[in-house]
C-alpha cells in the first residue's frame, strides 16, 4: 500500500495498471467502471444483487487505481464519493441526522498497518515501530446485514431507516419493530440514536430455503439479501416471519443536561448495552495494531463457526476526539476501516472464452468455467478484462486455472496452472470480427482495448440505450425490460422511451396493468431532468460527468433561454462541429482529444445526428445550469491552475473552490494556457504533461502559498 485518494487505500500494482493507458481509454474505462458500480449498487439496495461483495470490491479498487493515476477523473458523482444508493420510492425517505458513511476496506496486514500509518500521521504521532501510547484501536466482527439508524426520543423507539444513499434512507419503522433485539423503550429515558446492522441468522436462512425447496420456489442466494430483503417488505408480518436480529455498534446521544459525554468507541458500546441494545460481545479495545492483526487471525477460521455471517473485522480509532482530529472524506472516516479476509482460492478449468461487446464497442473477453461451488454458491463464469491481462497471465481455454474468491463469490481468474497442461489447450485471440455484428475489429494504437467501430452494432445499440435510461434515471426499465423494448422495435430512438404508452409497456412479458402504469410514471418523470444529467446519458465517447457539467454550463451561456431551447441547442452544437470544432476547447477542461470527440459526435453524419431534436419532439425538457459567479479579484486573477494528486487538507473539490476564490479558474487538463499545476502525491499524467510543455509545477505542500498570492 502506498498514498491514498480521498482517504481509501490505493493499490499500487493497480494504479501502475492503470498509469500505463491513454487518456482516452482510461476515461472510457472509468466511465464503464463507475456505471457498473452505479448499477450494482442500486440493485443490491432494492435486494437484487448482480455482482458479489468481493467482485464489487475489485471493480471500485480498480475505480480508485484509475482515479489515482488520472486525478481529473475523480468528480464529485464518482461512486468513490458516494455511499450507497439512493432510496427506492416503495418507503419514505428520512434524512439523516448525521451521515451514514461506509469504510474504506483493506484486505491484508500490509493494508492494516499502512491504516495505521495513516492515522499515525494524522494525529502527528510517531511513524511505526515507534510505540504510540496514546493511540488505541477497538476491533468489532463486521457483520454482513443491512445497516440502520434507530430513534429513541425519551426512550421510547420512533423511527428506523436503512442507511440508503448515506444522506437519505428509508422509513422502515413497523418492520423494525417487529425485530425482537430493537428495544421499544431504553432503560433510561434519553434521546439518541443507536446504528446497527439488520442481518438474518444462518439457521433462519436455512429454514427458510427448506421452505422455499418443499414448495417449489427457487432458493435465496444468502442471509444478507434474504435479511435486506426481509425487512424492506411492505407487510411487517412478512418481516415478523422472517426472524430477524440485529447488533448495534453506534451511539449519537443528544447533548442534554445531565447526559454524560462519552470519551470512546469502547465506552460507547457499553453504554449500549446497559440502554437495552443488543451489542455484539465479540470485541475488543485497547489494542495497537499488532493486537488488531492478532484479533483477525483469531477469528478467520472461527467465524465459520458463529450463527450469523461476518466476512471481516471494523478496526476503530477508540478515542472520540482523536476521531474527530482525524475528520472523514466524503464517502468514509479515516478514523475506521473495514478489514476483509483474504480471497479464497480453488481450481477450476477454462472451458471457452467469449468476447462480449460493450457500449463503445469494446470487447470483453469472458472465461466460461466448469461450474465450481465456493462457500455456498457456484462460479461459471468471469471476467478476463482484455487481451493483454490473458497473455500476462497465460490463460489458455482449457487450463487448470486458480479461481479467486472472497465473501460469496469472486469471478477472478488468479492464474494458470502450466503444470497440469496436457497439450490438448489452445492458445485465445480477440476474433478478426466482432461476434454480433460482423464488422472489423480495431485495436486502439498504444492501448489494450480491442473495439467495434459499427456505431450501429445491437450489442453496442442496447449498451448505449442502457446506458440512456440509467442517466435519465428511469427507475424501473431495466435490462430485460429493455430488451425486449428493442427485439419489438417499440424503441428504436431515444425519444421514443417517451412515446411509450401504458399499452405499449403493457404487452411486454410479464408486464401487467399496474407495473406498466408505474413504469409509465417513471418515464414521464424522466422528460425534465438538469442538462448536465442528459448530456451524461447520451453516452458521447471521452466525455463524463465533469466535461457533461461543463458543455452544460458552455451550453447555457451559449444559447438564450426561449422556447425550444433544445432544438436550438442542437443546431448550436452541430453548427460548431462541423464549422469551428476547436471552439469545443473554450469547455473548462476540454483539449483536443476531447474536443475531437464532441465534434464527431455532433457533426452532421454522426452518432449524435438528430438525437437531441427527437428527445424535444418527445416531449423531454432540460433544466439548465445556474450561472456561475464571475473569477474574483483575487491573487491569481485570470490564472489557469490545474490540481493533481492529493493535496493535504483538501479534498478535490475544495482545492478547486480554494482556486476560484483565489481569483483563478480550476481546469480539469493541463495546457499550454496552464499558469500553474499544483502536484500532490498521486499525480499522474498531468504532471507529465506539465512537465513535457514546461508549465510551472508547485508541490501539494506549496499549494496555500500558491493561493494566497506568495508564489504568484
Amino acid at each position: 500500500m502506498t498514498d491514498t485518494i480521498e482517504g481509501l487505500p490505493v493499490d499500487p500494482a493497480l494504479v501502475a495498471e492503470a498509469a500505463a493507458l491513454a487518456e482516452g481509454e482510461a476515461a472510457a474505462r472509468h466511465a464503464e467502471l463507475a456505471a457498473r458500480i452505479v448499477e450494482a449498487n442500486e440493485a443490491y439496495y432494492a435486494d437484487a444483487p448482480i455482482l458479489e461483495d468481493a467482485e464489487w470490491d475489485q471493480l471500485f479498487r480498480r475505480l480508485v487505481a484509475l482515479e489515482t493515476a488520472f486525478p481529473e477523473l475523480a468528480t464529485p458523482d464518482s461512486p468513490t464519493r458516494g455511499v450507497g444508493a439512493k432510496p427506492t420510492t416503495t418507503f419514505d425517505e428520512v434524512r439523516h441526522r448525521r451521515p451514514m458513511l461506509s469504510l474504506a476496506n483493506a484486505f491484508s496486514h500490509d493494508e492494516l498497518r499502512a491504516f495505521d500509518g495513516r492515522v499515525r500521521r494524522g494525529l502527528d504521532m510517531p511513524a511505526p515501530p515507534e510505540p504510540a501510547p496514546d493511540l488505541r484501536y477497538v476491533a468489532e466482527l463486521k457483520i454482513d446485514g443491512l445497516a440502520v439508524t434507530l430513534r429513541y426520543e425519551r426512550g421510547r423507539f420512533v423511527q428506523g431507516a436503512t442507511r440508503g444513499d448515506g444522506l437519505t434512507g428509508e422509513d422502515v419503522t413497523a418492520n423494525l419493530r417487529t425485530i425482537a433485539t430493537v428495544p421499544e423503550r431504553l432503560t433510561e429515558p434519553v434521546s439518541l440514536d443507536a446504528r446497527g446492522e439488520v442481518y438474518m441468522p444462518k439457521a433462519e436462512f436455512a429454514r427458510i430455503n427448506t421452505e422455499r425447496e418443499e414448495q417449489g420456489l427457487p432458493l435465496y442466494a444468502n442471509p444478507r439479501n434474504s435479511g435486506a430483503g426481509s425487512l424492506r417488505q411492505k407487510d411487517p408480518a412478512v418481516t415478523a416471519a422472517r426472524q430477524l436480529a440485529t447488533w448495534s455498534y453506534q451511539l449519537i446521544e443528544d447533548e442534554a443536561a445531565g447526559t454524560p459525554q462519552l470519551a470512546s468507541q469502547s465506552a460507547a458500546l457499553e453504554r449500549l448495552e446497559t440502554l437495552g441494545f443488543t451489542v455484539n460481545p465479540n470485541r475488543a479495545s485497547g489494542l495497537d495494531i499488532d493486537d488488531v492483526i492478532e484479533f483477525t487471525d483469531a477469528w478467520r477460521e472461527r467465524r465459520h463457526e458463529l450463527p450469523y455471517e461476518t466476512d471481516g473485522v471494523v478496526v476503530k480509532v477508540d478515542r472520540f476526539d482523536q476521531q474527530d482530529r482525524l475528520g472523514m472524506v466524503s464517502r468514509a472516516p479515516r478514523w475506521a476501516i473495514a478489514y476483509k479476509y483474504p480471497p479464497e482460492q480453488v481450481e477450476t478449468v477454462v472451458e471457452d472464452i467469449v468476447p462480449y461487446v460493450g457500449r463503445i464497442g469494446t470487447l470483453t473477453p469472458v472465461a466460461y468455467l466448469r461450474p465450481t461451488k465456493v462457500a455456498g454458491s457456484t462460479v461459471a463464469r468471469a471476467t478476463l478484462h482484455n487481451l493483454d491481462e490473458i497473455r500476462r497471465k497465460d490463460i489458455r481455454v482449457g487450463d487448470h486455472v486458480i479461481l479467486q474468491k472472497a465473501g460469496d463469490v469472486i469471478p477472478e481468474v488468479v492464474r494458470s496452472l502450466p503444470d497440469k497442461r496436457t497439450g490438448d489447450e489452445r492458445t485465445w485471440d480477440m476474433p478478426a470480427a466482432c461476434p454480433v455484428c460482423g464488422t472489423a475489429i480495431v485495436r486502439d494504437e498504444g492501448a489494450v482495448r480491442h473495439y467495434c467501430p459499427n456505431p450501429a452494432c445491437p450489442a453496442r445499440v442496447s449498451q448505449e440505450f442502457g446506458t440512456f435510461v440509467g442517466g435519465m434515471d428511469i427507475e424501473g426499465a431495466g435490462w430485460k425490460t429493455l430488451e425486449q423494448l428493442l427485439q419489438t422495435g417499440l424503441v428504436k430512438r431515444r425519444g421514443d422511451f417517451f412515446r411509450l404508452s401504458v399499452e405499449d409497456l403493457e404487452g411486454l412479458d410479464r408486464f401487467a396493468r399496474k407495473s406498466a402504469e408505474n413504469l409509465h410514471a417513471n418515464i414521464r418523470k424522466a422528460r425534465r431532468r438538469p442538462l448536465e444529467r442528459l448530456i451524461a446519458s447520451l453516452g458521447i465517447p471521452q466525455v463524463g460527468w465533469t466535461t457533461s457539467i461543463e458543455l452544460a454550463h458552455w451550453l447555457a451561456a451559449e444559447v438564450p433561454q426561449r422556447e425550444d431551447w433544445l432544438v436550438r441547442a442542437a443546431a448550436t452544437l452541430r453548427d460548431v462541429a462541423a464549422s469551428q470544432p476547436d471552439r469545443f476547447e473554450e469547455i473548462e477542461g476540454v483539449g483536443p482529444t476531447v474536443a475531437a470527440a464532441l465534434a464527431a459526435w455532433f457533426a452532421p453524419g454522426g452518432a449524435g445526428e438528430g438525437v437531441l431534436e427527437d428527445l424535444a419532439d418527445a416531449g423531454v425538457e432540460v433544466e439548465l445550469p445556474a450561472p456561475r459567479a464571475p473569477a474574483g479579484d483575487g491573487p491569481l486573477a485570470g490564472k489557469t491552475v490545474v490540481v493533481t494528486g492529493s493535496i493535504e487538507g483538501y479534498s478535490r473539490e475544495a482545492a478547486e473552490a480554494a482556486v476560484r476564490s483565489a481569483g483563478a479558474k480550476p481546469a480539469g487538463s493541463v495546457s499550454k494556457k496552464t499558469d500553474y499545476v499544483v502536484a500532490g502525491p498521486g499525480a499522474g499524467s498531468k504532471l507529465a504533461k506539465a512537465q513535457e510543455l514546461g508549465v510551472p509545477v508547485i508541490d501539494g505542500g506549496d499549494f496555500e502559498r500558491l493561493i494566497s498570492g506568495e508564489l504568484s
